[in-house]
């Protein structure tokens, strides 16, 4: 193995010890069960907070995967309070999928059925599976799957609408969040569904599931998302799949690109291996010419090859050293090697936060100036891109 990769491997396995021993030490609530929902940059922390149903979910999952990696018996114990709020808790018993938002004493105070959060459910229940092959966990897990299955799905134009409500009426507001727009199918939601299958397809080799994981990637992805001229997602569209924006995020690129590749591989269909590579290896192109800054940080968003927003956030630096080594994997080429060493590089230097632990949510693009304002842990602060990154570069060296 390539001493640089070796290197990485090295120090991404403890910085993954680091990242999960900042959330074991920090955010566990013993007054209400579970986790705190936030923590300023200050290390002030909110048990008062609400608790998100995607920060809960990424909970699950990071400490469920941390456990099948490293054997820590510390993760188990955390995997398995995360598995037990969640079910006790986000899991709507009466009307199916789980609550986007809980008071910290753990009631729903916001009830909204957003097909992200219950992806992201589902893809957390089936990781706890892994680990604990716990019939209960793949049941909630397939029943989840039934569930969007059931209620998003657009039977007319193919792929999944965002969000409903409690009793699954489809919502005027289907925002995930203020920044995006308000318009019925997202590449958000669609790449996270995607993620969600591809690992419940790990464990329930199902035809159902399997023709719903080939519909994603051949159909909604390649046929309606992926530009796969210029090797960018579309993110906004109309119910019949009209693109409705002209901007793309390169987090998210460079993150598709490897998830789609994952979710192609998989399924083992060889067909749709030989269709998916040149477009994940051309979406890790773009990223790598129009996102990557000189410094080795990845920039948020552009518009045909023009940054528009240059803020370095945690997650996107995550993705591209995972993407980018995926498509080092795939090609041999040196470039994306460098790109993902350069990503890390630059994790070091300036994301990581080494006084209190954990990550900056971002920094600014040539002084590399902390956002003091947002926050350490929160909603959509959590232990997931991070964490995913170091062990997935673990993974894929594990032999070596």
């Amino acid at each position: 193995m390539d001493t640089r990769i070796k290197d990485l491997k090295f120090e991404l396995t403890h910085e993954c010890y680091s990242i999960l021993s900042f959330w074991q030490k920090n955010t566990l609530d013993e007054v209400n069960g579970g986790f705190i929902g936030s923590i300023d940059l200050d290390m002030t922390k909110h048990p008062e907070s609400e608790k998100g149903a995607v920060l809960n979910a990424r909970i699950l999952w990071a400490y469920s995967a941390a456990y099948r990696v490293f054997k820590n018996p510390d993760y188990l114990n955390l995997a398995r309070r995360a598995y037990s709020y969640n079910i006790a808790n986000f899991l709507d018993k009466d009307f199916g999928g789980c609550y986007w938002m809980l008071t910290s004493e753990g009631k729903p105070s916001n009830t909204r059925k957003q097909i992200y959060a219950i992806a992201f459910m589902l893809y957390g229940f089936v990781e706890y599976y892994r680990i604990s092959k716990k019939q209960e966990a793949l049941d909630i897990a397939i029943q989840l799957f039934e569930t969007i299955e059931k209620h998003a799905f657009d039977k007319k134009n193919n792929g999944y609408f965002e969000a409903y409500s409690r009793e699954w009426v489809l919502l005027e507001d289907l925002r995930l969040s203020d920044k995006d727009k308000n318009d019925p199918k997202t590449m958000n939601t669609h790449l996270h569904i995607l993620e969600a299958y591809t690992n419940l397809y790990r464990v329930w080799k199902d035809k159902r599931l399997e023709e719903a994981l080939k519909n994603l990637i051949q159909n909604v992805f390649l046929g309606h998302i992926i530009n796969t001229e210029k090797g960018y997602f579309d993110l906004f569209f109309s119910e019949d799949w009209t693109k409705q924006s002209q901007n793309n995020s390169y987090g998210h690129d460079i993150e598709g690109s490897w998830l789609v590749w994952e979710a192609a591989e998989v399924l083992g269909d060889q067909t749709i291996k030989a269709q998916v590579k040149p477009v994940c290896i051309l979406m890790a192109e773009q990223s790598l010419r129009d996102g990557l800054d000189k410094d080795g940080g990845l920039m948020s968003e552009g518009t045909f090859g023009k940054v528009e927003d240059s803020d370095k956030h945690w997650w996107p630096q995550a993705e591209a050293v995972v993407g980018f080594m995926n498509a080092y994997q795939l090609t041999s080429d040196e470039k994306f090697l460098n790109a993902s060493l350069s990503a890390w590089e630059f994790i070091k230097n300036y994301i990581k936060d080494t006084k209190n632990g954990e990550w900056y949510w971002r920094v600014s693009k040539d002084e590399h100036k902390v956002y003091t304002q947002e926050q350490k842990t929160g909603p959509w602060k959590c232990p997931y891109h991070n964490s995913r990154m170091c062990m997935e570069i673990a993974e894929r060296f594990q032999a070596d």
